[in-house]
Parts: C-alpha cells; structure tokens; sequence
C-alpha cells in the first residue's frame, strides 16, 4: 500500500489562503467577528507551545472585542502573488534559522523583499504569528495584541489604505508554527 502524503508547502499555501479569508472576513464584518471574540472560550487556541490565547491581558481582548464593534467593514484585502512569494521568503528563512522578527538574517526588510519580487508600494506593512496553526488562531492573536504597544497588528489590519496582501506559513522550530502576512498599498506598477 502506497500512502500519498501532500506536501508540507502544499499545507502551508492552504493556510496561507485560509489567513487571508479570515483576515477579510475580520475587516469586512468586524462586528460579527467581535461576537466571535466575546463567545468564543479563550482557553481553546492553544499553541504549540503550551501557549493559549486565555493567558493573554483579558483587557486587551476587551478592548479588541470594543474596537471591532466601532470598526466600520472595510473592502477585503486582494491577494497579490507577489507579496504572498516574499511573506513565504521570510516564513521559509525563520523556519531555517529559527529567529524571529521582520527582518532576515542578513538585515534584508520587507521593503527589500517586496523589490526582490518586482513589487513597489507606497505603503507596506507586515504581521507574523507565532505558535498558531488554524487561521481563527493566528487572526484573533493578531486582533487581540496583547502586549504589543500600540496594536500595530491590529492597526495593520484595519488600515483602509492598505489594500493587498500575501500569506507565507510555515513550521518555526521554537513556536511549532508561523504565519508571516505581507500588506501592500498604492502599488506602483513598473
């Protein structure tokens, strides 16, 4: 008998997607998904780590779940191509080298990035989760940000003005999983 496994890249592109379409479902019904926040047990997003969404600030949850509700819905994020290669560039270095943050081993940023795959915004950001492997997971610690100054995920996110994005998931040898999300504005075609 001959077992047909998909491959762990194939695994990681449908995750990838599966970000991306909560992510949108998050900024195009940011009220229905802060219904999911306040229902949803925290102690259920585990990570790989032993890490759950519960340990996190309850007030940053609360806040989360009061700033969706004031959130008006926003056009969905549309993939680009691009910015998906260089968000799976970054995903697939930090699961070689096992290090985390945004910029690579060699002080490479998203910025250069984006140029490496023929991609020029006027406005870039990028968000990474660690140790979450469903697309609820990874979107709702993004939202939630707890314990990052700021909200800057959250911020990203919600960002009218950033209007595409990419998705590179992968295995990160601390946290079990990643998923780098790449976020474009005013792309400048060349």
């Amino acid at each position: 008998m001959v077992l047909a496994l998909e491959p762990a890249h194939a695994r990681a592109d449908e995750l990838g997607r599966d970000v991306l379409a909560e992510l949108n479902l998050a900024r195009t019904h940011p009220a229905q998904y802060a219904q999911h926040l306040e229902r949803d047990d925290p102690s259920a997003y585990q990570d790989s780590g032993g890490w759950s969404a519960g340990d996190q600030d309850p007030r940053a949850r609360d806040e989360a779940v009061a700033f969706l509700m004031r959130q008006r819905p926003l056009p969905p994020l549309r993939e680009d191509a691009r910015l998906t290669a260089a968000a799976a560039d970054h995903s697939i270095e930090q699961e070689r080298t096992g290090a985390i943050g945004h910029d690579s081993e060699s002080g490479e940023g998203l910025s250069d990035r984006l140029h490496r795959h023929g991609l020029w915004a006027g406005m870039d950001a990028e968000d990474i989760s660690y140790g979450y492997a469903s697309p609820r997971q990874v979107v709702d610690q993004l939202i939630i940000d707890s314990g990052v100054q700021g909200r800057g995920h959250r911020q990203n996110i919600f960002d009218p003005t950033l209007q595409a994005a990419g998705v590179g998931c992968g295995r990160h040898s601390a946290y079990g999983a990643m998923c780098v999300i790449d976020f474009a504005g005013a792309i400048v075609e060349r």
